[in-house]
């Protein structure tokens, strides 16, 4: 059974203390949010923590602050201490009489109902709380009506109890409260366990528990559905779930020092352990109860304390223990006790307990009061309005699903809309890239055919001026022929050999796939054959290309063929005399960013540089070339004449 009395809910007053910190940790006046609200804004805190809200209302900078701490602290002391709580509450609603804050009033009235019907005073509880009725927001309702059921549920009035369980359920799904959502699940959880509607209790207790988990406070409310589930789980047998669910509440208990929890608990566990045949932790837990009760001062969890004592008893066959147990149960619920539910229990066990001792009179008696009770409690009415109430819910569930259903197949739509939206939109996307690249094919296509004829232009370029420069060779042979003068003759053919060798780097241009690189090996051996053919001694000198293909631009290429004509030259001519065979190498190969040439023969051994036959015009073209391209000359004459010179491969000027 549910200490009702104990889960009076402070509308906004749900605060948070930590009782093993500073005041700071939770009040803290110097801050924006100077109170973080006990189970409200936090749980992060011990057991100490009412000894901190104490101390902290007292320096409130403001009525508002004030009122907030003050009203939590008297609710929370209701679990512990009920005369320190009814202090705080009428220093409370004193203060906020005097500051004229009538929502306030209503707030601290709800407190008060909590703690006369703790008090066992029904009607002066109910009384309280209605006048708090006329001066809270709707919003703060529900709260209420959790309380006004409460009073009722005491009184065996459980159909009115879930009368009010159903209205703080629809005030709660109104405005969207998941506190006060599963405190209505809560208590029709209790209601159904009372009604022996077990599986229907269980739903509603674990819908409570879900809610209770998403609202995300570790409070009292959560602890005592966390009993009540438990509750559902040891009637339907299931011993291993109940204890769980006892020894998650236990802990929340114990931590915050929910004692009429705890009492709660402790009860329902030496149920648990007497059905288990655990009788020595099943009497512990009694005395627990009985302990918890006697410190909170409290007859109602007192009597079921000395209850769940003497039910234990009768299992053991311990009856004229049990009877004095049963008996003290009886005589602390007063007349006007009003719990008929549990009366009723204790009679039944009484009556069992004098059966067993042979003292059938009295055992007739008890089981005559038992009856009677149990027709207070569960009556026609009350069985009726319980199955319409479960009917209601059943109903709202399915609307509620039905609704969700409405709810998803809007999202769906809405999916479905947006789908098509993003599948346009991506046509769209595809499209304009489509469009794109076909452009860009077109241009591509428009690039690779202006490439194409620029292409064709420079290699018809390439082209004339080769032809234009074999003109001129030829010219200057022609030429040559008419002069008589051998050493005019010898200069002329040695510009038409220049000439050529200009002639042939442009047609390797015009010929080959690229038009600024040149092959160097293969242009080295059409211009050493044409040089030897020209003076006539192919049969006995021989040209060698030791050397990889490698490509030069133009810049590089035509400088380098100068060179290498004039060095062909100078060989023929000073190298071989007398009809001597040999040898020209001609090699370039390139290390990094340096070309390296040289040219070499095995003849015998003329410097370039005496010139007593020639003008030393050759010489002084090399020097010339050499300077052009950067680079450094060397000359070895040993079994012949080595020239070598080495070029940075830049871009010449």
């Amino acid at each position: 059974m549910r200490t009702l009395c104990f889960r009076v809910v402070c509308t906004g007053l749900f605060t948070i203390i930590s009782g093993y910190h500073a005041t700071s940790q939770i009040i803290d006046f110097s801050k924006e949010n100077s109170y973080k609200q006990v189970f409200r804004q936090t749980d992060n805190f011990g057991l100490s923590y009412l000894d901190t809200l104490e101390v902290g209302y007292k320096s409130a900078p403001t009525d508002s602050l004030r009122f907030t701490i003050l009203n939590d602290l008297a609710y929370y002391w209701h679990t512990r201490d009920l005369v320190k709580a009814y202090e705080f509450t009428q220093l409370g609603l004193k203060e906020a009489l005097v500051s004229g804050r009538n929502e306030w009033v209503g707030r601290f009235q709800i407190t008060q109902g909590a703690i006369l019907l703790r008090d066992e005073k029904l009607d002066s509880a109910r009384i309280v709380l209605r006048q708090a009725i006329g001066v809270l927001d709707q919003k703060e309702l529900p709260f209420l009506y959790t309380q006004l059921g409460y009073v009722h549920e005491r009184e065996g009035d459980l159909t009115t109890a879930a009368e009010y369980a159903m209205r703080s359920l629809r005030l709660g799904e109104q405005f969207n409260d998941l506190h006060a959502q599963a405190l209505a699940y809560s208590d029709l959880s209790n209601l159904f366990w009372k009604q022996e509607k077990y599986d229907k209790g269980l739903e509603h207790g674990l819908q409570a528990l879900r809610l209770f988990e998403a609202y995300g406070m570790n409070d009292l409310d959560y602890d005592f559905t966390l009993y009540v589930v438990g509750n559902q789980y040891l009637a339907l047998e299931d011993l291993d779930n109940a204890l769980k669910y006892y020894n998650h509440a236990i802990s929340i208990g114990e931590r915050y020092g929910f004692y009429n929890n705890l009492s709660d608990i402790y009860i329902s566990l030496a149920d648990l352990y007497g059905g288990s045949f655990r009788y020595t932790e099943a009497e512990s837990a009694a005395l627990n109860a009985i302990q918890y009760s006697e410190r909170l001062n409290n007859n109602f969890m007192l009597m079921r304390s000395w209850l769940s004592l003497g039910k234990l008893q009768n299992l053991q066959g311990k009856f004229l223990s049990a009877i004095s147990s049963l008996e003290t149960s009886i005589k602390i619920a007063t007349e006007d006790f009003g719990d008929a539910f549990f009366l009723s229990e204790a009679y039944q066990n009484l009556g069992k307990a004098y059966a067993g001792s042979r003292n059938y009179k009295d055992a007739y008696h008890a089981f005559e009061v038992y009856d009677q009770l149990q027709k207070e409690v569960f009556t026609e009415e009350a069985a009726e309005r319980m199955s319409q109430i479960q009917t209601e819910l059943e109903v709202a569930e399915k609307e509620s699903t039905i609704q969700l259903q409405g709810i998803q197949l809007k999202k769906q739509r809405i999916i479905q809309t947006l789908g098509m939206i993003v599948i346009l939109l991506l046509f769209l996307y595809l499209l304009l890239i489509f469009k794109s690249v076909r452009r860009n094919k077109r241009n591509n296509e428009m690039l690779q055919l202006q490439n194409e004829e620029k292409e064709f232009l420079l290699k018809e370029i390439h082209h004339r001026v080769k032809n234009n420069l074999e003109i001129v060779s030829s010219l200057l042979t022609l030429q040559s022929e008419q002069i008589s003068d051998e050493k005019v003759r010898n200069a002329m053919v040695k510009s038409q050999q220049r000439v050529h060798s200009m002639s042939m780097i442009h047609q390797k241009l015009y010929q080959g796939n690229s038009l600024s690189n040149i092959e160097m090996k293969d242009y080295f051996k059409n211009l050493g054959n044409h040089v030897i053919n020209s003076y006539g001694m192919e049969d006995r000198v021989e040209l060698e290309c030791s050397m990889k293909p490698l490509s030069v631009d133009i810049d590089h290429a035509i400088p380098i063929g100068l060179i290498v004509n004039e060095l062909l030259s100078n060989a023929l001519k000073y190298a071989f005399p007398g009809n001597r065979r040999g040898i020209i190498r001609v090699s370039l190969e390139q290390h990094e960013s340096v070309l390296h040439l040289e040219v070499s023969d095995n003849g015998v051994g003329k410097v370039m540089s005496e010139e007593p036959n020639g003008t030393g015009f050759g010489t002084q073209l090399i020097e010339l070339l050499t300077t052009q391209l950067d680079g450094e000359m060397k000359l070895v004459v040993d079994k012949g004449t080595s020239v070598s010179f080495d070029f940075q491969r830049i871009k010449a000027a």
